[in-house]
């Protein structure tokens, strides 16, 4: 498979027709970003802003988060004009900017989120499908596991058959999914109540910064994980069939779905108090709708969730087995991950992830609260992926890589600066916590680095990667004796 483009030609030189057809469009990638951010997340988004704010912090939570993402976005769409070489997004861009360890770490925390997403994905799915069905009630029960496990394995069988493929279902599931949001979206503008919206407008007591400092502070993972998704078609721009369509796909996709998250947010909040949308029970969004028309909205927008779930099940799935694929083709994960089957899917990359996936499923009967752990540890082990994006953005800008003579760089370094600031301010959002248990699942990727690198004849680390490597497995040992001594829970 070729993944190099004939960049800015609008199609690939001496590729065979066939080849150039299952390449994918604007609309396929724009459908692909769209879908992969508006997954469960958004189903039960006012529920998990609720639990630790009120409406005048959610508010400051969006602008920040609008800035941050937008600028994060373009990040992204600068990069893939400055370098159209680089097809494999945020893996790339890291290590274009930073060197192999460094972009081997951010493939494998955005590989580790992608498949996270899944588990989290999983049992919301089966939480929404028990209203219909008793036996899945929650969720997270044995029930719950073989549905999801039946589940997983047909989207890999799906695959299996071929990305393009994979993607056009994704463009259908995309659009079946944004109906039932819309007509929540359309429903509650009759029944929104301004008195639920301003009540406890700061939260009991009124206006402090402390409070809605900690407030804002409590929102940044749930924005951010309804946000996993911008960079979609960046990583699979070595597919797409215009250069420039990516750019564009992932610039659409983002302003449209952040004007869906604020309105959601925003007319949830107008149908009950912020202490009853925090404890509606999942899918928020489908108890919020029946409490203001009856049973038949509960049922619209559960079973809107089913087929939103499933395709960004498939869109990610499609992500997270594209990420190492592409990092075995550039030689920084082991070349085992570069087999393709004949339909060109990256069957082994594809095989382990969800093997990992179908492995976690089974955290479902041990935590209480499965989802809400796996989409905060999903949230955190992309921080690092995004955080280098942003900073490779400002080093493109500021020494002017791809630019021509004369052209001003300016308003690309403001941007930069900003996806910089807003990814180290999500890095202390998300608390020490979930950073410690982050570790654990980043320190054993050396070894996979390791690996690699004997591959490509290199037989030890440099002294800075071997700094690297020993403070990440000190993090985690810490993080282990912290869940031991009961500091840090994990179910």
């Amino acid at each position: 498979m070729s993944t190099k483009l004939e960049h800015d030609s609008g199609g690939s030189a001496g590729v065979h027709p066939e080849k150039k057809d299952k390449r994918l469009g604007l609309g396929a990638l724009t459908a692909l970003v769209v879908g992969s951010m508006i997954g469960g997340g958004a189903f039960n988004l006012a529920a998990d802003l609720a639990q630790g704010a009120n409406a005048g912090a959610i508010l400051i939570g969006w602008v920040i988060t609008g800035i941050g993402i937008i600028a994060l976005g373009l990040s992204f769409q600068n990069l893939t004009m400055r370098r159209p070489d680089l097809d494999g997004g945020v893996y790339s861009y890291a290590r274009a900017g930073f060197g192999s360890f460094v972009g081997f770490n951010s493939a494998w925390g955005y590989w580790l989120s992608a498949w996270l997403g899944n588990v989290a994905y999983a049992t919301l799915l089966f939480s929404s499908v028990g209203y219909f069905f008793p036996i899945f009630e929650g969720g997270q029960n044995i029930a719950s596991i073989i549905g999801a496990s039946i589940m997983l394995w047909l989207v890999h069988t799906l695959i299996l058959r071929g990305v393009h493929e994979a993607s056009m279902i994704n463009i259908v599931t995309t659009i079946a999914k944004l109906v039932p949001i819309f007509a929540f979206i359309t429903i509650t503008l009759f029944f929104f109540n301004l008195e639920n919206f301003t009540f406890d407008f700061w939260g009991q007591g009124g206006f402090s910064w402390g409070s809605v400092r900690d407030q804002v502070v409590s929102t940044m993972l749930v924005t951010l994980w309804v946000f996993i998704g911008v960079e979609g078609a960046v990583v699979l721009s070595g597919r797409a069939r215009k250069r420039s369509d990516v750019g564009k796909a992932t610039v659409i996709g983002l302003l449209g779905t952040l004007v869906i998250y604020l309105l959601i947010s925003i007319m949830s909040l107008g149908l009950m108090t912020p202490e009853n949308v925090a404890n509606a029970s999942q899918p928020a969004m489908a108890y919020l709708l029946e409490s203001a028309v009856g049973p038949w909205g509960a049922m619209l927008i559960n079973g809107g969730l089913v087929i939103s779930v499933l395709g960004a099940w498939l869109g990610w799935t499609l992500l997270a087995a594209e990420i190492p694929f592409v990092a075995a083709k550039d030689g920084v994960f082991p070349k085992w991950f570069t087999k393709e089957n004949q339909n060109q899917a990256p069957v082994n990359a594809l095989w382990l992830t969800n093997g990992l996936i179908q492995l976690f499923l089974f955290t479902f009967l041990i935590s209480d609260a499965a989802y809400n752990f796996a989409f905060s540890l999903a949230s955190s082990a992309i921080l690092i992926p995004y955080v280098f994006s942003a900073f490779y953005q400002v080093k493109v800008a500021k020494n002017g890589i791809g630019y021509s003579s004369g052209e001003r760089k300016t308003r690309d370094l403001a941007i930069g600066l900003v996806a910089s600031v807003y990814g180290l301010w999500l890095i202390y959002a998300a608390g020490i916590d979930y950073l410690l248990l982050t570790t654990l699942l980043y320190a054993p990727g050396t070894l996979l680095y390791m690996k690699a690198q004997r591959e490509n004849g290199i037989k030890s680390l440099t002294k800075t990667e071997w700094m690297v490597a020993g403070v990440l497995t000190a993090l985690a040992i810490f993080a282990v004796v912290r869940i031991l001594s009961g500091n840090i829970s994990v179910i």
